[in-house]
């Protein structure tokens, strides 16, 4: 048994959001304000604390129709509106089969149920929704009614609360609301389409679940990021099913990690058996004879104190009565040790270190581990759980473990962040009744903005967030799912080199605002200069760099249709020119050539961006003529795109006139466009030569020739290093072609992320 997929409804940023479940461990990825949180969130309320649903956690664009309710009610006006459809709602949908029926029955939709897809709503509703209408009304009119009395007699409304329905709902949502569960048809299940959800609608004779559906069939526990979220005892104090679920307090030190374990799984004196008796004979006897020597050490001072009297006591002895506890030896701040040398090499005289000496990260990491193990031993009843659960133990076992975790990296460095997401869930399997074995399945649920997080994790395992704009004007920002096994599947050659290259070296794509593409090193060295000296807005933004060589960023172009970023590609022009060659069987073949872009000779681009992509063009006099517009499209699935390259620039000949040249890579167009900057160049051979060739003073096509051979075989990346050292970090400018890119980027971020921003409640 195992969740397949849930679906979130009207909550937050997930106005209907599909997410795939791994078997195994499923990791949300996602830019700032993508719905990670959402989604972790939603999970939260729906699965362990229900009560702590507020206003703001319902999607903002079923406002206007809640307020549009309310004023209904006041003028008595008809209204086809109806509340509960505008409350939060999730599908869990878990896949199980046929042999497990016994866990599952109390969900079942028919009797003929044959194994497979099973789906409980949990759902918020209006327990009262007469009770709500009359509460409002009579807040309503209190505050329409209050007036005061303004200077010169003059009649001067004041804003009282309530103005509106979702003012009122703001203070006394919780009062009015109650969650219920319905079991939903498998065969009315509806692939989600473009990431967003079809959630089946409710027959008006579908009946809740009488019990709460997954009580005694998913155990569910969380580590959030925040360190300050109620014990599982307070939840199970505030109504909550707490013995079915938790979410502890984030525990640093390992010591009070091992004191929580030790009240739930060895503590002697809760319900001993066998064992426990000569342990608590043990410590009864250790108390009998600290009285004793207690009492003679104090015997003088008590003789004093007794002498004393007491207006209404006769006579008061004084006693003293000790209380030993085993784990009274955790309290103190050398209760756990690491042990770091042995001197000795027989363990007797070893070098150990308080717990509060070794690093924060690796604190974290065993505090973390620690609750982890915890989660797991409670769930197997291992310990006093057997006995707290009153017997029975393998009845009572849940067949599916839950677990939640949320920013990991919030308690982790980054070295440990990846160890972490190696063994977690690992961990969580380490049990004789758990491994590899079926009867019980675990499930891992992390969201992370880490990069290492997703670096280490198998591909296969990401589910991307989205951000999606308005569709239209008085809507909200919504989020999509992304399931990337679909992406990175075992695919042709094409996504393995994509998985490759995303493993070696960018994972930071997933959390990115937009992604630039560039093809050489210079350009990796230089574009980042480029927009932190030039392009202060684009410089704030989360913008991932990825470097190609060989212009392989079309391969690329299924998964950005995935995640939707605005995307900006450099590219070179890469001319090439038809030439015959003799073969052996004689006559001749035609080869295509790198050769100096020109006007008139029918030269074809070798870019497969150009190319494949966008704008799908091969002839180099069509695409240094393309309008400035057409360089930038919408993609597939709506995000913005722009691909930039070389056009034509003008040069400055030595006879005064202007010359036409047409560059063919990054760097030649640097140089033209910057003749007397990169003159101050200096450093390496490459900057040496370059700087020669340019104070010869050419004219414009001797000067293309020269740069052409010599950039063949150069250091490009020496001279873009050489090219940051300049005293003047803005005097060397971005070619024409990249600085029009640029500016197109950082209006296409900027309005992405506006569009992605909810205004006035949480993501």
């Amino acid at each position: 048994m195992r969740i397949k997929f849930v679906e979130v409804s009207n909550f937050r940023k997930l106005k209907s959001t599909h997410i795939d479940f791994d078997k195994k461990t499923t990791i949300f990825v996602g830019a700032n304000n993508s719905g990670k949180t959402s989604a972790m969130v939603a999970l939260r309320y729906f699965l362990l604390s229900p009560n702590r649903l507020a206003l703001r956690d319902i999607t903002i664009a079923n406002w206007t129709k809640i307020d549009a309710l309310g004023d209904a009610w006041e003028t008595e006006a008809e209204t086809d509106i109806n509340l509960d459809d505008l409350l939060p709602a999730l599908d869990v949908w878990l896949d199980v089969p046929l042999s497990e029926i016994q866990h599952v029955v109390q969900i079942l939709p028919t009797l003929d149920w044959s194994g497979g897809l099973l789906g409980v709503r949990l759902k918020y509703h209006i327990e009262d929704i007469g009770s709500l209408k009359a509460e409002y009304l009579l807040q309503r009119n209190a505050a329409q009614a209050a007036v005061t009395k303004g200077l010169g007699g003059e009649a001067v409304k004041i804003d009282i609360w309530p103005k509106s329905l979702t003012d009122f709902l703001e203070r006394r949502l919780r009062a009015h609301i109650g969650i219920e569960a319905f079991a939903l048809d498998p065969s009315a299940v509806v692939a989600p389409a473009k990431g967003l959800a079809a959630p089946q609608i409710l027959p008006t004779t579908a009946l809740p679940l009488d019990k709460a559906p997954f009580k005694n069939l998913i155990k569910i526990d969380e580590i959030a990021a925040q360190r300050d979220f109620a014990d599982s005892h307070e939840r199970s104090q505030s109504g909550d099913e707490g013995s079915e679920s938790s979410t502890r307090r984030f525990k640093r030190r390992l010591s009070d990690q091992l004191r929580s374990y030790y009240d739930r799984h060895l503590d002697p004196a809760k319900t001993p058996s066998e064992q426990d008796y000569e342990a608590l004979g043990a410590i009864q006897t250790a108390e009998r004879n600290f009285d004793k020597r207690l009492e003679v050490g104090f015997a003088a001072a008590f003789g004093e104190l007794e002498e004393l009297g007491y207006p209404g006591m006769a006579n008061p002895k004084l006693k003293i009565s000790t209380l030993l506890q085993a784990i009274d030896g955790l309290k103190h701040g050398s209760a756990v040790q690491y042990q770091v040398a042995d001197p000795s090499g027989d363990g007797t005289k070893t070098l150990k270190l308080p717990e509060d000496y070794s690093g924060l990260g690796y604190q974290n990491l065993i505090a973390m581990v620690f609750m982890l193990m915890g989660y797991r031993d409670e769930w197997m009843r291992v310990g006093k759980a057997s006995l707290d659960s009153g017997g029975g133990a393998q009845e009572q076992i849940q067949p599916l473990h839950l677990v939640l975790v949320e920013e990991p990296e919030a308690h982790l460095h980054a070295q440990v962040q990846q160890v972490f997401i190696n063994k977690a869930y690992k961990l969580l399997r380490k049990h004789d009744r758990l491994g590899d074995k079926t009867t019980h399945c675990t499930q891992l649920v992390v969201s992370t903005h880490s990069s290492h997080v997703a670096h280490e994790a198998d591909f296969a395992n990401l589910r991307y967030f989205r951000r999606r704009p308005a569709p239209s004007m008085g809507d909200t920002p919504t989020t999509t799912v992304a399931n990337l096994s679909y992406i990175f599947g075992e695919g042709d050659e094409t996504r393995r080199f994509v998985r490759r290259y995303l493993k070696a070296t960018h994972c930071d794509l997933f959390f990115a605002d937009g992604i630039i593409f560039v093809e050489g090193q210079a350009e990796r060295i230089l574009v980042p200069h480029f927009i932190r000296h030039q392009f202060p807005d684009l410089s704030r933004r989360y913008v991932t760099l990825l470097e190609l060589g060989g212009s392989h960023a079309h391969s690329f172009r299924e998964l950005v249709d995935e995640l939707g970023l605005a995307t900006l590609i450099i590219a070179d022009l890469d001319a090439t020119v038809a030439t015959k060659v003799p073969v052996k069987s004689g006559g001749e073949a035609i080869r295509w050539k790198a050769a100096k872009p020109k006007r008139g000779a029918e030269q074809k681009s070798a870019n497969q961006v150009l190319k494949e992509w966008h704008p799908s063009k091969v002839l180099i006099d069509e695409l240094i003529a393309l309008d400035p517009a057409d360089h930038q499209s919408s993609g597939s699935d709506g995000y913005e795109l722009y691909v930039a390259y070389q056009k034509p620039v003008s040069v400055l000949a030595p006879d005064g006139k202007t010359q036409e040249v047409i560059p063919r890579t990054f760097e030649d167009a640097l140089i033209l466009e910057n003749l007397i900057v990169v003159a101050d160049v200096e450093g390496s051979t490459t900057s040496a030569k370059i700087k020669a060739i340019v104070n010869d003073n050419p004219n414009g096509e001797e000067l293309e020739d020269e740069l052409f051979e010599l950039l063949k075989t150069a250091e490009k990346a020496a001279f873009a290093l050489d090219c940051l050292m300049l005293s003047d970090p803005t005097a060397l400018k971005p070619p024409q072609y990249i600085r029009r890119g640029l500016e197109w980027f950082e209006r296409a971020v900027g309005k992405d992320i506006a569009a992605s921003e909810p205004k006035g409640a949480s993501a």
